[in-house]
């Protein structure tokens, strides 16, 4: 999801690393239900035996590295995957909003109409869109341990910072390629990220926006949801379409009843491990500060768009992210103030 306006920043073991979470499709009285596996998992660090006694499916690591190298990464927050030979990414229609409204006019407004490339020379390129692919990674963490071993905070917090920008800066040999290093577990572990980065991206498919947010904010974050949130871009090189030797293909069965299925991507954060007293002070004040801020942006914003058809096109992702900011957060905090839910963390932590 593209981070328009950002949630409020807890403490997060995971920050912006590849991974894949597994489901099983099982039988329900009504619409098929996906039951969650236990687990996010990195991609270099997969318990591929767990999952072969419990699912009789042992990833290997070319199957790993498979779906690593056809899952993308936008640079400004999403997640999407290849999906043919030819440079074409699938993402979700939100995640490219920017660059639909700034190829956007008054009298060609991709958003209220949609957009589609009937042959490749009209694919548009997105102006300020980069599409990254993960190739390699790298545990530095003993590099930036011994970088501030013996230091008091402040200076161990300094060294760090300076240690890592050593490494990225050593890993980026070219602007062909971006590095990031990414603290895991609350500065457990480090990892470097290397990335072949795709900075020629051309809009190809976008739906309508009354299809691709149908629903609008009352059926956000509701499942099962009926709208077609989904965009094509495809990525060149050299002026034509990049040859993708990794990509997902397409199925055109679907998933069966029971059928183990897994999601990849790069997740921006996830708080599963942060502690009682980080979930009580999101509970009693990030999570309500950030409410009343966020609220706050959206009446501004819907003021803003009062004002005319034009103003109320150009600030649609402000909305946007204001509004699903405020669901997601109303939702954990629905669960941090939840007696049963605090009380086996507590247990837990005991």
């Amino acid at each position: 999801m593209e981070s328009t306006t950002p949630p409020p920043p807890p403490p997060a073991p995971v920050e912006s690393a590849p991974a894949v979470s597994a489901s099983v499709a099982t039988p329900a009285p009504g619409p098929a239900e996906l039951t969650s596996d236990e687990g996010m998992w990195l991609l270099n660090d997969f318990p591929s035996d767990r999952l072969g006694r419990r699912h009789g499916f042992a990833p290997t690591q070319a199957w790993l590295d498979e779906v690593r190298l056809s899952s993308v990464r936008l640079a400004r927050g999403c997640s999407g995957s290849f999906v043919s030979s030819q440079g074409l990414v699938m993402t979700n229609h939100h995640c490219a909003v920017g660059c639909i409204q700034q190829l956007s006019t008054q009298r060609k407004d991709h958003m209220k109409d949609g957009f589609f490339a009937k042959q490749a020379t009209d694919e548009v390129r997105c102006p300020e869109m980069e599409v990254n692919q993960l190739i390699e990674i790298t545990d530095v963490t003993e590099r930036v341990s011994k970088a501030t071993e013996g230091m008091d905070e402040t200076k161990a917090n300094e060294a760090r910072k300076a240690e890592l920008s050593k490494i990225e800066k050593a890993c980026a040999t070219s602007d062909a390629y971006r590095c990031d290093v990414v603290s895991l577990f609350h500065g457990g572990r480090y990892h470097l990220y290397k990335y072949r980065r795709h900075q020629d991206v051309r809009l190809v498919f976008a739906p309508e926006v009354s299809i691709a947010f149908f629903g609008g904010d009352p059926d956000n974050f509701n499942f099962p949801r009926y709208d077609l949130d989904v965009t094509f871009l495809r990525v060149y090189e050299d002026g034509k379409p990049a040859s993708t030797e990794h990509f997902f293909r397409w199925s055109a069965k679907g998933a069966s009843e029971g059928e183990l299925t897994f999601v990849s991507g790069h997740p921006g954060r996830t708080s599963r491990m942060s502690t009682v007293s980080q979930l009580a002070y999101m509970r009693d004040y990030g999570v309500p500060s950030w409410l009343v801020r966020l609220t706050e942006v959206r009446g501004a914003v819907r003021e803003f768009q009062k004002r005319g058809p034009e103003h109320k096109r150009v600030s649609w992702t402000t909305l946007f992210g204001a509004e699903n900011g405020i669901k997601a957060l109303r939702g954990r905090h629905q669960a941090l103030v939840d007696g049963a839910f605090f009380g086996q963390k507590v247990k837990e932590e005991q």
